[in-house]
């Protein structure tokens, strides 16, 4: 690995890292990163999912005054994000990469317009509910068992294909009750850890894991994490979604084009 190559994988490190705490989407730059550098595309999958795991950590742990208030409400969110990881880990082994590929940029686009209308969505839903039942320890409803069942599987989109995840996250939050984006984005952060957590056990152990790059991008994907997500909590929740919205969009765009190069 030349200096150029550590400069471009710490560059696109440190940018994923920051976007994933912001808004979710970091994989667009990083992935590409590792690629650049001459890394075979499964490698530089196994590689960058590891070197992330760490900034999603760093993002959380910036949260974490937000998600103190949701302790019983993590355990069984943190369950179904591990159990989804893990479905759609053993799904992407069995449909392989290329099948996977045409769906992506379809994908990316229904999560970015579900969160761009997910204030629509929840209002309607919440007219819909029983005041009784809309109250929970999280003041939203968002504790339910639906709430477990939408989460598990947008897990297991995460644990099949992890670009995206963040916003499709971040949708399902919103459109479940949560209305502040901060606390969106906070619970965002800990649960993509515990996705992006299965992914690094199963790379690691099919050694598939190119480990001086990984050491490059895991260092500065991690003060990308952590920088992003205190910049996250000064910006306010208009803006913020606005950015969530304009990386979906870009992601969208680029595996539209890619798709049809």
């Amino acid at each position: 690995m030349t200096p150029l190559d550590a400069l471009l994988i710490g560059a696109g490190g440190f940018a994923a890292g920051a976007v994933n705490a912001v808004a979710g989407g970091g994989t667009f730059f990083s992935f590409p990163a590792m690629l650049a550098v001459g890394l075979p595309p499964v490698v530089a999958n196994a590689s960058n999912s590891v070197a992330l795991w760490p900034g999603s950590l760093t993002g959380a742990w910036a949260y974490r005054q937000e998600l103190a208030r949701y302790k019983r409400y993590l355990l069984p969110m943190g369950i179904a994000s591990l159990l989804g990881g893990v479905a759609g880990g053993l799904l992407l082994l069995a449909a392989g990469d290329a099948r996977f590929s045409a769906l992506i940029p379809w994908l990316l686009a229904f999560a970015t317009a579900l969160f761009a209308f997910s204030p629509q969505l929840s209002a309607a839903l919440k007219r819909r509910r029983a005041p009784a039942a809309a109250t929970t320890e999280t003041g939203h409803g968002a504790g339910s068992p639906i709430g477990w069942g939408v989460q598990l599987l947008v897990s297991v989109y995460g644990g099949f294909f992890g670009a995206g995840m963040g916003i499709l996250m971040m949708a399902s939050l919103a459109i479940g009750g949560h209305e502040d984006v901060q606390h969106i984005n906070a619970l965002k952060n800990l649960l993509s850890a515990v996705i992006y957590s299965v992914t690094v056990v199963t790379f690691v152990v099919a050694g598939a894991v190119s480990w001086p790059h990984t050491l490059v991008m895991l260092l500065t994907a991690s003060l990308g994490g952590y920088a992003g997500a205190r910049l996250a909590r000064k910006i306010q929740g208009p803006w913020l979604r606005r950015i969530v919205i304009a990386v979906g969009s870009a992601l969208s765009l680029y595996y539209f084009f890619k798709a049809l190069a």
